[in-house]
């Protein structure tokens, strides 16, 4: 459904000889709201119980970011216990384009229970303009966000051996590009990528079937089947063989091929959608599957 909104999106842009860009789309943030909802978010994913955070690990903070001379404040959320994040692993969960954290709560409680309860710290943040994170999204800073989350688990006293990168669809492309750089305060053990694109290019070509360059219609300068070649950390990839939006064949497939690292795992889940990987696979299936990878 996304890709035929893209498609007609270009087309009436073309149509009205119109050079709008569609970065903003491809950004889809929902920034109206005046707190987090978390458990009783509306259209929170239905987990169950068995899966439920206690109030007292769950930490809602901002930290800031310089940005181009602009002074951004953004939006984070720890399920763990901060005084352990000395000693403990922590997973760093970059979110999809659409939404803000309160969309990608479930999944931060799934990784919470990855090993049993609270048995890795997990945080996520919101990008400039997501949830209650200010400013307006560019690909830079949504990079530089990501870097400063980073800076924050290091001076808590995270080390690389216990820092885990974790990115679904466009939070793909932080981990990708500063895993690939390696010029952050710490160095990821481990990355995931769960239904990861290209390109921005290949995102707009494979959506559009049009005969322009995708840079026609983006900015955007994201090109994970590039970064990805620079990566020798273990990957874990999924990807969901029915995903309509990133097709696996087009996008999943050819990030994968080129990882040139230590170690590379797939996880092709029959049937699943763009969105629905954690409850194709069954969420036991799917936390035992995260376990196994970061614990090897």
């Amino acid at each position: 459904m996304k890709r035929r909104i893209i498609t007609l999106l270009l087309f009436t842009l073309l149509v009205l000889g119109c050079r709008k860009r569609l970065d903003n789309f491809l950004f889809n943030p929902n920034n109206s709201i005046t707190a987090y909802q978390l458990d009783t978010y509306a259209e929170g994913d239905n987990i169950g119980e068995e899966y439920k955070i206690v109030d007292s690990l769950i930490h809602i903070f901002t930290f800031p970011l310089i940005e181009n001379g602009e002074s951004l404040s953004i939006s984070a959320i720890y399920v763990g216990d901060l005084s352990k994040i000395a000693t403990d692993s922590v997973i760093l969960y970059c979110h999809g384009n659409a939404g803000n954290m309160d969309t990608y709560w479930g999944r931060q409680k799934l990784l919470a229970n990855v090993g049993g309860k609270n048995h890795f710290g997990v945080l996520q943040i919101d990008y400039p303009g997501y949830g209650l994170s200010t400013g307006k999204t560019t690909e830079s800073n949504m990079y530089g966000s990501v870097q400063e989350a980073i800076k924050w688990l290091k001076n808590n006293g995270l080390t690389d051996d216990r820092f885990f990168m974790y990115g679904f669809s466009l939070g793909t492309a932080p981990v990708c590009e500063l895993t690939s750089k390696n010029n952050n305060a710490l160095k990821p053990s481990k990355i995931i990528l769960e239904a990861p694109f290209a390109s921005a290019e290949v995102m707009i070509q494979d959506a559009a079937v049009l005969n322009f360059p995708g840079s026609y219609f983006v900015n955007l300068k994201i090109d994970n089947a590039e970064e990805i070649k620079n990566v020798t950390q273990p990957l874990l990839w999924i990807h969901g063989t029915e995903d309509h939006f990133l097709s696996i064949k087009t996008h999943g497939e050819i990030v994968f091929k080129n990882y040139q690292g230590m170690y590379g795992e797939a996880i092709r889940v029959p049937n699943g959608d763009h969105s629905t990987v954690p409850v194709t696979m069954g969420y036991a299936n799917y936390i035992e599957s995260i376990l196994k990878f970061l614990q090897q």
